[in-house]
């Protein structure tokens, strides 16, 4: 392997999350080379982490250490999420392991609609229905500029472009908090109810 795999490697980390399936010499590059990858981002703070099984990969800033260490600069920033954005996370995280309990097929694919459907119930009653879909198409489209949603390419005549909701949504939305999941909902239900229809 050249220097200039270990280059590619490391910048398509830098860039976001590496898929095995979206950048095949990346990926093939990141698994050989994953010892010399780890090395290389320990010098800027941050832990390489790969899921060969799900077949992702991507970088997090490394945990502080003791006091005395002296503190670097967060190169990965830290992002506040809003109230209906997490939600969306949490229910494609349970769609996800509803849909992995089932076997067969890896990859979840879930139309518009279906995703509007899921939320839907969770969003304050309104009577202007076109301004709904707005908001809730404002949340999928920051769910997907997140990483956790991904197009799926279709014929340019399908009647919907489907997406495919992205495996590395586990390694952030996890099992125990998934576990914990009916009673956020709830939370959630009461906290909308207060909510009204303000947003």
């Amino acid at each position: 392997m050249t220097e200039a795999s270990l280059s590619i490697a490391v910048l398509h980390l830098m860039k976001g999350v590496v898929y095995a399936d979206a950048s095949q010499r990346a990926w093939s590059d990141l698994l050989q080379l994953q010892h010399q990858v780890k090395d290389y981002v320990e010098v800027l703070g941050l832990q390489v982490v790969i899921d060969e099984a799900e077949g992702y990969a991507y970088l997090r800033q490394r945990p502080a250490g003791d006091d005395d260490e002296e503190q670097l600069p967060r190169l990965i920033p830290r992002r506040s999420l809003s109230f209906h954005v997490s939600l969306l996370l949490a229910l494609l995280r349970k769609k996800l392991a509803e849909f992995d309990a089932q076997g067969g097929d890896t990859k979840l694919m879930l139309t518009r609609a279906q995703i509007v459907e899921m939320i839907r119930v969770f969003m304050p009653v309104t009577s202007n229905d076109a301004r709904l879909l707005d908001q809730i198409d404002t949340h999928i489209n920051k769910v997907a500029e997140l990483g956790f949603l991904r197009p799926v390419k279709t014929p340019a005549r399908a009647p919907s472009r489907p997406s495919r909701s992205a495996r590395i949504l586990k390694a952030f939305v996890d099992g125990q908090w998934l576990a914990d999941l009916n009673d956020k909902l709830a939370e959630y239900a009461a906290l909308l109810a207060g909510e009204g229809s303000t947003e």
